[in-house]
């Protein structure tokens, strides 16, 4: 069986810097928001959606950021996470009560340390190359 999932690596420009939206997840995971994809919706439509659904923010989604993660999950589910980058500005995250614990808007290096699994650091080093053209 394969899950799959679609979401993006979110920032916003505080003094010039980026900082990044890091979710704390009801398992007690630091990571980015994401979530399933819906029967005839696209990854981008999804990430989209689910952006907005868990943490109440409409981004400007840049496609040509696509990395796929593909991991297989503690109770032996095949899983294929699909991240995009979003950029906002001017809108306060809320999050959504029954998937989010909480929300954290982190300078780079802070949110690379405390993000839970070494794939998800691998995406946010790739995210912040591509937004400084490195």
């Amino acid at each position: 069986m394969l899950e799959v999932s679609a979401g993006a690596i979110i920032y916003t420009k505080i003094n010039d810097k980026n900082h990044y939206l890091v979710i704390l997840d009801n398992h007690n995971n630091y990571g980015f928001a994401k979530g399933h994809i819906e029967k005839d919706e696209t990854e981008i439509m999804a990430a989209i959606r689910e952006i907005k659904e868990e943490v109440n923010i409409d981004i400007e989604l840049d496609d040509n950021f696509r990395y796929e993660l593909n991991y297989v999950m503690p109770n032996g589910v095949n899983k294929k996470s699909i991240y995009y980058l979003g950029y906002y500005e001017n809108q306060k995250p809320i999050r959504q009560v029954e998937e989010i614990e909480k929300i954290l808007l982190l300078p780079y290096k802070e949110a690379l340390d405390i993000l839970t699994f070494d794939n998800m650091k691998e995406v946010l080093i790739k995210a912040e190359r591509y937004i400084n053209n490195e």
